[in-house]
């Protein structure tokens, strides 16, 4: 399982991003730390199994090349 910091350092993506990437994703570990306070922020842990990360990340690279195209 790897955590937000470790994929932030391994794509040099911010963890916001990171979070973006997977926190809706299927097979991902989403954690609430203390949900039920109120008036202070909300903590998280996720933890990303490395066949999602994999999945993910060829599904950005895709996306990103094709961004780059310059379009015909």
């Amino acid at each position: 399982m790897l955590t937000v910091p470790q994929i932030a350092d391994m794509t040099g993506r911010s963890r916001r991003t990171v979070i973006r990437w997977f926190e809706d994703e299927s097979g991902v570990l989403n954690v609430l730390d203390n949900p039920e306070t109120l008036h202070k922020r909300r903590y998280r842990t996720l933890r990303i199994p490395r066949a999602v990360y994999e999945r993910v990340i060829q599904t950005k690279k895709i996306v990103l090349i094709c961004a780059s195209d310059p379009p015909f």
